[in-house]
């Protein structure tokens, strides 16, 4: 499988996507767009994937929309309020709903500068881990845009409304110290150590038994925004799933057996 301003690379039983366009700051490219979802795809159905890593090439993480395409009115930003309407919807709107369904965990190793929808795609990740001195923000306003891939609605579940207001109201610029804070980073390391732990986060995650994770992530993000019985309904219903793996069976037996588990998700 190719892919074009991405590399995708697997070192069992992590995957790492690397948006890799240095040149534009890993701003979005429609073969970007179309490669970012591919490489979803792949990890999805790799059974030695257990969680994922997204990162950036060069100095960026991910600078958003392209300007220059912008000011062109060429790619994904050319034609009118209807065709560009559809142009969203079919494309860059196409990755925070493949995230929403992708069972796995994401982890964002944050390299650098994400602006705008760069921003929007670190909040569409389960944890962020971020370089020292890399900036982050909601720029949209500043271009005279809104958040088109629907990122006031993942900041805002990511820092709260109140934050989110006004980060997406000012368009102003978050450093990693304000980020930690507010709790927009999970972790903030120097940029030497930025893909190791990344990696150390993702290898605790992959260590435990993969279907319990995933039905754990799914619950965790269905019962955001439900009612307690219908969470509770779900929470039952995923432990009776989980309850009857091999695995469950495994990590029982490797709990009294004072031994490390052997994991097949199964």
């Amino acid at each position: 499988m190719s892919f074009i301003d991405l590399r995708y690379e697997v070192s069992a039983p992590l995957a790492t996507i690397t948006l890799d366009r240095p040149e534009a700051r890993n701003a979005y490219s429609e073969a970007m767009v179309r490669s970012l979802i591919a490489a979803l795809d792949a990890a999805e159905a790799d059974d030695r994937v257990r969680a994922v890593i997204l990162t950036g090439e060069g100095k960026s993480f991910h600078a958003g929309g392209d300007l220059k395409r912008m000011q062109s009115s060429s790619g994904m930003f050319a034609g009118g309020p209807v065709e560009l309407r559809r142009q969203y919807i079919d494309g860059i709107q196409s990755i925070p709903r493949r995230i929403a369904q992708f069972d796995k965990p994401l982890i964002a190793a944050i390299n650098g500068a994400a602006i705008g929808a760069g921003l929007d795609l670190t909040c569409m990740c389960d944890i962020r881990v971020a370089a020292e001195g890399a900036k982050l923000g909601s720029t949209f306003v500043k271009v005279g845009l809104v958040p088109g891939d629907g990122g006031a609605y993942f900041l805002a579940r990511t820092i709260g409304f109140p934050r989110a207001l006004d980060m997406v109201l000012t368009g102003r610029i978050v450093q990693t110290d304000e980020a930690l804070q507010m709790g927009l980073v999970h972790a903030v390391v120097p940029r030497e150590e930025l893909l190791d732990a990344a990696r150390a986060r993702a290898t605790l995650i992959a260590q435990n038994a993969p279907l319990a994770v995933s039905l754990t992530k799914r619950a965790a993000y269905r019962s955001w925004d439900t009612d307690l019985d219908t969470a509770l309904e779900l929470a039952a219903s995923y432990q009776g799933m989980v309850q009857n793996t091999d695995d469950h069976q495994e990590a029982v037996a490797a709990i009294l057996g004072k031994r490390a588990p052997e994991f097949k998700g199964r």
